[in-house]
């Protein structure tokens, strides 16, 4: 529904937008999906091992009040106009969000800790585990349970910080304002989001690595074996960097470091990237193929970073680069859809 397809013969009145209208409307006339009786809350809860180690996030799904960006609010990279417009043109035609913004509020907030602690004691409503072994655990808190409203109080005046679905959120605030002008308030003033407490949850921040598409990048550091050397040797606090480039056939693999503070994509840009064209991967292996395969010029490798040293980054009234982290695990879309009506 959300990465539709081109289909050939589409126009105006029939495309991948119009299709995934139809499809929501098919899934409720078969009850595919399930309206609860009123308006509720949604903890959730992700189970997954990460470090060989075993981890979880909570956190809750609500609807937050729209506004702009910055306040209270708080994006922390760069958005790409090409996504943005496709995710207006969808929210457009399905009139629902489809998935939830992953934000991230201050805290440690002990008494929204507590209620999630207590809900994850009992079963949950629904439970799946996706492709990369992650648990996705959630259960249905009616809205006028005494501990919704308690929630509502605590986190009514915490600063949020987007951590994925930045196009998303600037979709929200383009589509509200068409409404307010075309019928006034309503359910588009405000937008689905999964709330997670980044102090006492300490959500993991893993990497996005680069690849130079076009343009000259220079060459810095000590050459080391291979790629597994490299992911050894990544570290954030001392801005150690890995990359991969071609020379005289042969693929070569560096590690170097950075000078200023973290995290280290931040001062990459700034003092290597420069005005490059990029492609963003996510698998570091994936990154060190293009550079063998000649569908890149050069490979970067990144170290994962820290929920605190990204709101250092925006405490001095900047903005990450766009598409610097991957924040995982991710809720599962299509837990919870939330329609405007």
């Amino acid at each position: 529904m959300i990465l539709g397809r081109e289909e050939p013969g589409d126009h105006a009145r029939r495309n991948k937008y119009t299709r995934a209208a139809d499809l929501l409307r098919e899934w409720e006339r078969t009850r595919a999906i399930v309206p609860t009786p009123g308006p509720a809350w949604f903890p959730y809860e992700m189970r997954f091992s990460y470090g060989a180690t075993p981890r979880r996030v909570r956190g809750i799904i609500c609807q937050v009040e729209i506004e702009p960006l910055g306040g209270s609010i708080r994006p922390h990279e760069r958005t790409l106009p090409g996504p943005i417009e496709d995710r207006l043109r969808l929210l457009r035609a399905v009139s629902a969000n489809l998935s939830p913004v992953y934000a991230l509020f201050d805290g440690p907030q002990p008494e929204v800790a507590a209620l999630l602690e207590s809900i994850a004691a009992t079963q949950p409503e629904r439970r799946v585990l996706d492709d990369q072994g992650v648990e996705h655990r959630m259960w249905v808190l009616d809205a006028d349970d005494p501990g919704a409203a308690q929630v509502s109080d605590l986190l009514g005046a915490e600063p949020l910080l987007i951590a994925d679905g930045n196009h998303r959120y600037s979709v929200a605030q383009v589509y509200r304002e068409e409404m307010r002008e075309r019928v006034g308030p309503g359910p588009w003033d405000h937008l689905m989001m999964l709330l997670v407490d980044a102090e006492l949850e300490d959500p993991p921040v893993l990497p996005i690595h680069r690849v130079v598409l076009a343009g000259e990048t220079p060459t810095h550091g000590s050459r080391v074996r291979d790629l597994a050397e490299i992911l050894a040797t990544l570290d954030d606090t001392r801005l150690v960097y890995g990359s991969a480039d071609r020379e005289n056939g042969r693929v070569i693999h560096r590690v170097a470091s950075l000078v200023g503070q973290p995290p280290t994509v931040f001062a990459l840009h700034e003092q290597v990237l420069g005005h490059a064209s990029l492609g963003f991967v996510p698998d570091a292996a994936a990154a060190e193929s293009a550079v063998k395969e000649g569908r890149a010029r050069a490979a970067y490798f990144l170290p994962p970073t820290r929920v605190d040293r990204i709101k250092t980054v925006l405490d001095r009234n900047e903005r990450l680069p766009q598409k610097s982290t991957y924040f995982w695990p991710k809720p599962r879309t299509g837990m919870v859809i939330r329609p405007f009506r």
